[in-house]
């Protein structure tokens, strides 16, 4: 079995709800969740102050994850919208259920 910590995934984080948007792919999605909160990876992500993983997708390779991040980055924002509130109507950041 695969620990928590080391797959796959396609992610996005925002700053609020209804906030900017970011669609990510990681191999280490509590890492890289962490990253964002603190501020540690210069860009856009941190030009914006978005923090809060809203919504993921674990995925077993990283050629299905990085598929997904680039159809994802396609759609229209209130599909994107639709997707997270599906799971997380409220928003949530889900960096705490990914530490507990």
């Amino acid at each position: 079995m695969i620990p928590r910590h080391a797959f796959i995934a396609v992610y996005m984080v925002s700053n609020r709800k209804h906030g900017t948007l970011y669609i990510g792919v990681t191999s280490n999605l509590i890492r890289r969740a962490w990253q964002h909160r603190e501020g540690e990876i210069d860009g856009f992500t941190k030009k914006y102050g978005l923090k809060r993983l809203v919504w993921y997708e674990h995925y077993e390779s990283m050629v299905a994850a990085i598929q997904r991040e680039k159809s994802l980055k396609k759609y229209k924002r209130d599909w994107k919208i639709n997707l997270i509130e599906r799971d997380n109507p409220h928003w949530n950041d889900l960096y705490v259920t990914l530490i507990s």
